[in-house]
């Protein structure tokens, strides 16, 4: 008996869309359900995968729930994580409609692999330092990360938030030794949540959606490490028209106000 060896993407795909949550807006559908049961009355599958950065989770749900009720029939499909792991699968075969990325470089990954329509930058988000609401370690400014009884938690470099962070810190010219390296902002944020460290460098609009279990401080040197967002429909998307119709109501006055409401940043 011959065994071929699965794409990288097949067998990491099904624990990333489990761990990230995939799930169908507002359908309440599962996400292993067949197609079919959103399929237009001439029989054309009408679902719409949208694989987004992990700090799009709470605006991108909402959004993909507005979207389907605009268009009876349609589902719209979620992978939130890591834009660097996102861009991953994609490259490597994972079927997807959408990208919405938290950097120009992660979107790059894809576009260069793969053709991709032209990336529309919808947003931009900052940084802040996050720290336990009673703020037990009394950190007030980015030098305060630099004490090493101070345990601090950073997404990975190679993550758009870790990057972003890096910036910062150089800017300031500070050197900082987190106690943990998460892969993506979410899993960064949980870390002072649950009190596991004494703060962290994430998103401010993270620090909003904790919706006060975190308390966020800003800081200069946040200016100079400010990320773009870019969103794009891919070439081969299966859902051809409805992904371009989802990217246009990320991109409408309708998206915009969802995106600020929730502290993004027009670009």
């Amino acid at each position: 008996m011959v065994f071929r060896r699965l794409p990288r993407w097949a067998i990491a795909l099904p624990v990333a869309l489990a761990l990230a949550g995939l799930t169908g807006c507002g359908s309440g559908a599962p996400a292993t359900s067949s197609t079919s049961a959103s399929a237009s009355a001439g029989g054309e599958a009408k679902e719409v995968t949208v694989f987004a950065a992990a700090s799009l989770t709470g605006t991108f749900t909402e959004l993909g729930k507005a979207f389907e009720a605009a268009h009876p029939g349609t589902t719209v499909r979620f992978n939130f994580g890591s834009s660097a792991t996102l861009a991953q699968q994609i490259v490597q075969g994972a079927p997807a409609d959408v990208f919405a990325a938290a950097s120009p470089a992660t979107m790059k990954t894809v576009s260069d692999a793969s053709p991709a329509s032209s990336p529309s930058t919808f947003v931009r988000n900052k940084l802040q330092i996050a720290v336990p609401a009673d703020n037990p370690a009394k950190v007030d400014d980015l030098k305060d990360l630099t004490d090493t009884k101070v345990k601090v938690a950073l997404c990975a470099e190679q993550v758009p938030c870790g990057a972003a962070a890096v910036k910062a810190l150089d800017a300031a010219g500070l050197k900082v030794t987190p106690v943990t390296l998460e892969q993506d902002v979410k899993a960064t944020l949980t870390k002072v949540e649950l009190g596991e460290v004494d703060a962290a460098l994430v998103y401010r609009t993270d620090v909003i959606a904790s919706a006060g279990k975190v308390r966020g401080i800003e800081f200069p040197e946040a200016d100079q490490a400010i990320n773009d967002y870019p969103i794009a429909t891919l070439a081969k998307a299966p859902a051809g028209a409805a992904a371009q119709q989802f990217v246009d109501l990320v991109l409408s006055q309708q998206g915009k106000d969802v995106l600020t409401k929730a502290g993004f940043e027009a670009p």
